[in-house]
């Protein structure tokens, strides 16, 4: 049986097979168009990099301009990159991220439950984050601010202000709409029945999953990994609740499938989740854990854990704007030109997805391969029987194809990103 999705970026095709109980034992995932960017990227000088790579995606463009960024950065053996730079790119991924979020649970979830598109709920707040990006990178989607050595902003004080009014007017969307309640109270609670006796179009949406027992819905490995580590998010990989922090780049493999222009990711010849959920387990948020210990990696965990990712990045935002030094450069000139560099470098983020990876390969400046991993890759990646990918192993034993697809938009699929 053959299901299309849509109401995703790009469209995606599953092919169910079912054994002799009518459950679903295998599902064949196959992404059916591709843009090549990788290949347009070839051939070209490395700077243009920083303005087609945001255009692989309309959602998370801000997520690829920084991972090109500092894929090219990391090309030059000794360069110096100004601290407000770093603030400045890790504050406006911040609001990328919540932006998705956003627009994830109230356009894609919640009509899969039987609720009407919200589509005011979603676009209210994410206009707000559009216009924090704006401030600091002149517009939204697909600015080019960032580039080699830093940013091209100057922020003022006046920014400062502008940009906190933003965020406490999202916050207090998220206290009136998501979760009825103090945002400082939700994330110092440590088990799920403190959240579920309050109001808000999360507790309704996960109490819809409990009163219809799916709180166990869609669990997989267990295996989860970031590498896109910064000053809040931490690396590393998590087998059920074991954490441990040596990753390396060399262990992350691709594969080709030929059913589908989307690569297969394996990080040591396994598959792993990424995502706000995997952020969560490794940065050991104990509400996060407890879901996790009582409802495994089930789509009741991956939307709690993405919804509290909002107020956490919030608070942890407005932190950044404080680390800011006005009268410090936001940016200082490579002492060399990139047209004589010659090497490799990476450059890795975390987009609201999950990991993401782009590696590039120079010589004398100009693009000779570049390599980018997204987060539907590791996620969504179209194992066989005997190997399923994260996704394929979610929704094996399921009887509804409904509730597969239920499963399957939890990971938030990207057919853009991914068949770039």
């Amino acid at each position: 049986m053959i299901k299309f999705i849509e109401k995703i970026e790009g469209e995606a095709k599953l092919n169910f097979s079912f054994d002799e109980h009518k459950k679903i034992d295998f599902v064949d995932i196959e992404f059916f168009s591709t843009r090549n960017i990788e290949k347009i990227l070839e051939n070209k000088p490395a700077l243009d990099a920083l303005v087609i790579n945001p255009r692989v995606c309309g959602i998370c463009g801000h997520a690829h301009l920084i991972a090109t960024t500092k894929a090219l950065e990391d090309c030059y053996k000794n360069i110096e990159v100004p601290n407000n730079a770093k603030i400045l790119r890790e504050l406006t991924l911040n609001f990328e991220i919540m932006q998705n979020h956003f627009k994830w649970f109230y356009l894609s979830i919640l009509p899969l439950l039987g609720e009407r598109q919200h589509l005011l709920k979603a676009t209210f707040p994410s206009q707000i984050l559009a216009k924090a990006i704006a401030v600091v990178g002149g517009q939204y989607p697909h600015t080019s601010y960032s580039l080699v050595g830093g940013v091209v902003c100057d922020i003022t004080v006046m920014d400062i202000l502008k940009i906190t009014h933003l965020i406490d007017e999202v916050m207090k969307y998220f206290e009136k709409n998501l979760l009825v309640d103090e945002s400082e109270e939700f994330l110092n609670y440590k088990n799920i029945e403190n959240i579920l006796n309050k109001d808000g179009d999360l507790i309704k949406t996960l109490l819809k999953f409990k009163q219809n027992s799916w709180q166990h819905l869609g669990r997989s490995y267990g295996r989860f990994v970031v590498f896109g580590q910064n000053s809040y998010f931490n690396s590393g990989k998590s087998i059920k609740t074991t954490v441990s922090k040596n990753l390396n780049f060399a262990n992350i493999k691709e594969q080709t499938n030929q059913n589908s222009y989307a690569k297969n990711v394996t990080y040591k010849n396994k598959y792993y989740e990424v995502g706000p959920l995997s952020r969560a387990m490794l940065n050991k948020i104990p509400l996060i854990k407890d879901s996790h210990r009582k409802y495994g990696d089930s789509i009741f965990s991956r939307i709690l854990a993405r919804m509290y990712e909002i107020p956490q990045l919030l608070n942890h935002s407005k932190k950044l704007l404080d680390e800011l030094d006005l009268d410090k450069p936001f940016y200082i000139e490579p002492k060399i030109d990139i047209s004589k560099i010659s090497g490799s470098g990476y450059g890795c983020v975390e987009a609201a997805r999950g990991t993401l990876l782009h590696k590039v390969k120079l010589h004398n400046g100009i693009i000779e391969k570049y390599d980018i991993i997204t987060p539907t890759q590791w996620n969504l990646s179209n194992g066989t029987k005997e190997k399923l990918g994260v996704s394929q192993k979610a929704m094996i034993g399921l009887s509804d194809i409904n509730l597969a697809e239920i499963v399957f938009k939890s990971f938030d699929v990207c057919s853009v990103c991914t068949t770039h």
